[in-house]
């Protein structure tokens, strides 16, 4: 063996021979080992899947989030079910029953809630409304009392037409009925008949005066048993949730539907579009890396030495994370992707390095060894040199960022042995042939001379985009909305943004907790006074002030009301020709009416009640058979007072209200508002759609301004991003101290030092750039693609310096190296690989992909054109000094 070389030379080259010598012994060890690995791993490894949980105990933010669920678990990790139906009358029925069942499902759930259909609210839910309203129901129920109890005795189609020509007649004479929202109900729900889109009449929203929408909605809110023995831990509840509707007749075809959503449905589609996006973009992702491992290396055992160091690899530092912490949390599992797209470089620039020894035509016995002296030093100070940047990580805050660090560092260092050891035994069996450039190789090659015959524009460039970089930086941002991670067409995520659309009752609202009332009544009023603040919500507003006047108004009701009962009534036969005369009284009446009292205020419903009973009369007298005339009929009585019953049975309920202080509120609300340990729970609500980042910042900073402590989703996905941030660039800060002083002491030059740092850091001011550019800000998921562009930006500048230097190459010879074709065909896989991920439904990892991608191609830019630039620039300066 050569002994003019260097110690460490002769180190990495005896290694190899030893390799090479113990070939058998060390792939049947290897395989010992990956399959004990994979038992151990597979036995002992844990996911922890909470972000929050990632994050120091001792943050702020965490320790009143803690306060917080323990004082009111019911609200941690639970699902928001929204029930939708054409009337409030349907939603609330469907929600009282389906909450119902969930409540007796002990099996799938600790709790369920649905506020609106507790008794307390309501028997005294007018109580909550405000004079002025309380005061026009009383007139409206007034106006349609005679038409309910006409209609109690004969609930028929007739019956009610009759009624209404009456009062439209009684309007002709000048009386004062309040009917608009009658005649406008009816003319709609009419009209969504004969269009076969049948909906039903809410008799509630009649007696409210208001225009009745397409959709109301209930929300119930249910905490679920999560499993986290399984990989989806919310699963079996949301199956729970599934079936039970679909007992209760809630399917996607009824008219009558459910949405879930919450923390719970929210996690659960997030990790489900992750691994679905995750397993689509593999299957893609591998199909390209065999595509350029063929390219690159073009023999079969080539790409299997690659291929199964990189698993033997990964499989180590698998059960290393075991060992060393346990469990795995969204943050650390991605030293999968880091260690695929760092530890297959090793594996490339050692076999192609090889190749080119073999081209001397010396035996493999003597080209192994000395293809490993030559790189084996230089795959040494790139494994070290990202381990430290890794390590760098460790001193964070942010736990899941230094568990990332201490398991991506060991990685590198693992897989630097599984290469100096696995790879010449491999040989042995699959030793790799010289390779023919390929004829498509050629341009690129040409194209790389080029900055070498034109430095002066590749400086000028270089400093151009250099200065722009500088000039986006301000304009960086980062992404803390949780939300534009997901899937956006997952039922979850668009339910919940259609939840933050009504800032009323936005499920994302801050939490203020405090333990003494009088701090409460000061805490409200300082909050309802910021235009960042909707409302505040307590304990204390679920007593309503001014009850002695409401309940003068509510006995006044019940009074217009009545004893109404809707006795149970045989099905009688639909008299058609009744039924058709009865209307055309109607229509007549409405047409006196339109022409008498044209200044009427409802006059402008009456027509086009009076429009859409021309339009049902034209389809009866259209329809010759009997029984389709019956059919019509029939389904428009159904439409128009169906629902009547139901309505006033809750009205009657209402009406039933009595005065009320806090100690007669129900432990079931109560419990939502005051812990058992005497904490008071306040809801505070944004003015404005925190959907958008800056209403969220803006909103969250405003209540902190009063109370500092406040918890709630807002504020952790808002201190969340900024602990993120601050763990990055503290852990960017050391690892850039740590990487210079490594290099410095390994490579033993100041010269060489900066010129691995200058593409470096050139790489990492273009990428930051190009998020500007792109308009891809930094997330929760796309932040880790940061250090996966850190190794392999000081991979690639460590190769090419350290071929410069140890070999003394000139600049069109350096870049027809192994050592270019590595870096090249390295990076090449890399994009490969993670590009792959672009194509995923879950945006966070598709965001990740187009970054990786975007960080790859500029960190090969600044290592395959600045750089030999530089080197050629040093190279000249040297000449002519000589």
């Amino acid at each position: 063996m050569d002994t003019t070389h260097g110690a460490d030379y002769r180190f990495f080259a005896r290694w190899a021979a030893f390799s090479y010598e113990k070939a058998i012994w060390i792939i049947l060890l290897s395989i010992i080992i990956a399959v004990a690995s994979v038992v151990y791993t597979s036995n002992n490894l844990g996911i922890h899947t909470d972000t929050t949980d990632m994050l120091s105990e001792e943050v702020p933010f965490r320790v009143n989030h803690k306060r917080y669920k323990e004082a009111f678990p019911q609200f941690e990790d639970a699902f928001l079910l929204v029930v939708e139906a054409p009337t409030p009358e349907q939603a609330h029925a469907a929600a009282k029953q389906l909450s119902e069942y969930l409540h007796n499902d002990g099996a799938h759930f600790y709790e369920t809630n649905y506020l609106s259909g507790d008794a307390f609210f309501e028997q005294n839910g007018l109580l909550f409304k405000d004079i002025a309203e309380l005061e026009k129901i009383t007139d409206r129920l007034a106006a349609a009392q005679p038409l309910i109890a006409r209609l109690s005795e004969n609930p028929a189609l007739d019956t009610f037409a009759s009624v209404l020509t009456e009062a439209a007649d009684e309007m002709i004479r000048g009386r004062n009925l309040d009917l608009g929202a009658v005649f406008s109900g009816v003319s709609s729900t009419l009209d969504a008949q004969l269009a076969n889109t049948p909906r039903a009449l809410s008799w509630q929203i009649l007696l409210d005066g208001e225009q009745q929408a397409d959709r109301y909605q209930e929300i119930i809110l249910t905490r679920p048993k999560l499993d986290y023995a399984q990989l989806f831990a919310a699963e079996q509840p949301m199956n729970a949730i599934r079936e039970a509707a679909g007992n209760l007749g809630i399917t996607t075809e009824s008219s009558v539907k459910l949405r879930i959503t919450g923390e719970a449905a929210l996690a659960y589609d997030e990790l489900h579009s992750a691994m679905r996006g995750a397993q689509d973009a593999g299957i893609l992702a591998l199909v390209l890396v065999i595509a350029v491992l063929l390219i690159a290396l073009r023999t079969f055992g080539a790409i299997m030495t690659v291929l199964f160091s990189l698993i033997l690899g990964l499989l180590l530092t698998a059960a290393f994370a075991t060992f060393a912490v346990g469990h795995l949390n969204l943050i650390s599992i991605a030293f999968a992707v880091l260690y695929i797209g760092l530890g297959v470089d090793y594996a490339i620039h050692f076999l192609l390095r090889h190749e080119e020894v073999r081209r001397t035509g010396l035996p493999v016995t003597d080209t192994l060894p000395k293809a490993s002296g030559d790189i084996g030093r230089a795959l040494m100070v790139c494994a070290i040199t990202t381990a430290i940047g890794f390590y760098a990580f460790m001193p964070t805050t942010y736990d899941g960022v230094a568990e990332l660090g201490l398991i991506s560092g060991s990685g590198m260092i693992i897989s630097l042995l599984v290469t100096l050891t696995v790879a010449p035994a491999l040989q042995r069996y699959f030793p790799i042939r010289t390779i023919k450039p390929l004829i498509i190789i050629e341009p690129v090659h040409r194209m790389l001379e080029w900055p070498g015959h034109s430095r002066r524009t590749v400086y000028t460039l270089t400093l151009f985009a250099a200065l722009l970089s500088l000039l986006a930086l301000p304009y960086i941002r980062f992404d803390y909305n949780l939300l534009n991670l997901n899937d956006p067409r997952v039922e979850s995520v668009e339910t919940f943004r259609d939840l933050l659309k009504n800032a009323d009752d936005s499920p994302w609202h801050i939490i203020a907790l405090e333990d003494d009332q009088t701090d409460v009544e000061q805490l409200v009023q300082q909050l309802a006074a910021l235009p960042e603040v909707d409302k505040v919500v307590t304990l204390l507003d679920m007593v309503p002030d001014h009850q002695d006047e409401k309940m003068a108004l509510i006995e006044e009701m019940a009074m217009t009301l009545g004893p109404i009962t809707f006795a149970p009534v045989a099905q009688k036969a639909i008299d058609v020709n009744a039924q058709r005369t009865a209307l055309q009284e109607l229509q007549l009446a409405l047409d006196r009416l339109v022409n008498e009292q044209p200044s009427h205020a409802a006059i402008n419903k009456a027509h086009a009640l009076h429009a859409s009973l021309s339009r049902l009369l034209t389809r009866l007298d259209q329809t010759q058979d009997h029984e389709m005339q019956v059919q019509l009929l029939s389904a428009v009585t159904h439409d128009l007072l169906h629902l009547l019953p139901e309505s006033i049975h809750r009205l009657q309920t209402a009406l039933q209200a009595e005065p009320f202080d806090r100690k007669n509120i129900p432990e079931s609300v109560k419990t939502h508002w005051l812990s058992d340990n005497h904490i008071f729970r306040i809801a505070i609500y944004p003015a404005e759609n925190i959907d958008d980042n800056d209403a969220l910042t803006r909103f969250v900073r405003a209540v902190q301004q009063i109370t500092p402590g406040a918890t709630g989703v807002p504020v952790i996905s808002l201190e969340a991003g900024e602990a993120v941030v601050n763990a990055f660039i503290h852990a960017f800060s050391l690892a850039l101290i740590g990487v210079i002083t490594a290099l410095l002491v390994l490579l033993k030059s100041v010269k060489s030092t900066a010129l691995v740092l200058i593409p470096l850091l050139l790489a990492a001011l273009f990428t930051g750039a190009s998020t500007v550019l792109l308009g891809i800000p930094f997330n929760f998921a796309n932040v880790i693609a940061l250090p996966l562009i850190l190794g392999i930006g000081i991979d690639c500048s460590v190769h090419m310096v350290h071929r410069g230097r140890s070999t003394g190459e000139a600049y069109e010879n350096l870049l027809h190296t192994s050592t270019a074709r590595a870096i090249f065909y390295s990076a090449l896989t890399t994009m490969a690989g993670f590009g792959s991920l672009i194509f995923s439904q879950h945006q966070g990892t598709a965001s990740m992909g187009l970054l990786l991608l975007a960080g790859v191609i500029l960190t090969l830019v600044c290592v395959l054109i600045i750089l030999p630039a530089l080197l050629h620039s040093l190279e000249n300066n040297k000449t002519s000094v000589t």
